[in-house]
This record gives C-alpha cells, structure tokens and sequence, in this order.
C-alpha cells in the first residue's frame, strides 16, 4: 500500500465533503458522523464537474449539477442520471492523520 498523508483527522469538517490531491489526483474527503472517513474519485461519472462541492446525505454525496447521489462505501450510484461507479480509495488513520491510497482503488 502506498498510502499518502492527505490532512490531520481534525481538518474535515463532519458531515462536508474536501477536495484534496492525492497523488496527482483530485479525491473528494468526506468524514460522516460515526467517525468513518471516506475517500471517493471527484469527477462525477455523469456530468464530470466535482463531487467535493456536493451535499453528504447519510453515507452517500450528491452531486451538485445534477442531483446524482454516490454510495461513499461502493462508488456506486443510488440516484440517475448517472449509472456509473466512482471510484472508492482505502483509507487509514494513525495518530489522528489521514491517508489515502489512490493506487489502490477497493471496488474495481
């Protein structure tokens, strides 16, 4: 696993989506309210604009253009118009920091 440090546990807001660059890729952060954080490709598979700048619903994040709705677990779309996956990377956290492997996506 080449996993990369992306931010301290305490930059993401709960309940709100981050765009962050991981190596050399734009990912979408989301930390839900149980604590879980999530790690989604930030291209919306449908209209191709950026999922970071989305609502977080439950354990989903809905695109801002066109209302389509991602499972953050999967990738997979809940909600037309889209009906392609995103993709979904591993995430870790060690000593209150976060890091993401984007080498290794875990629903392909």
């Amino acid at each position: 696993m080449s996993a990369e440090l992306v931010c301290a546990l305490d930059d993401l807001v709960e309940g709100q989506a981050a765009l962050a660059e991981v190596g050399g890729k734009k990912v979408a952060m989301v930390r839900l309210s149980d604590g879980s954080v999530h790690a989604v490709e930030d291209e919306c598979s449908h209209g191709s604009v950026s999922l970071s700048e989305g609502e977080v619903s439950g354990c989903s994040l809905e695109c801002w253009l066109h209302g389509s709705k991602f499972d953050l677990l999967t990738g997979a779309p809940l909600t037309p118009p889209a009906t392609a996956a995103i993709l979904v990377y591993p995430v870790t956290i060690e000593a209150g920091d976060v890091y993401v492997d984007v080498t290794a996506p875990t629903n392909v």
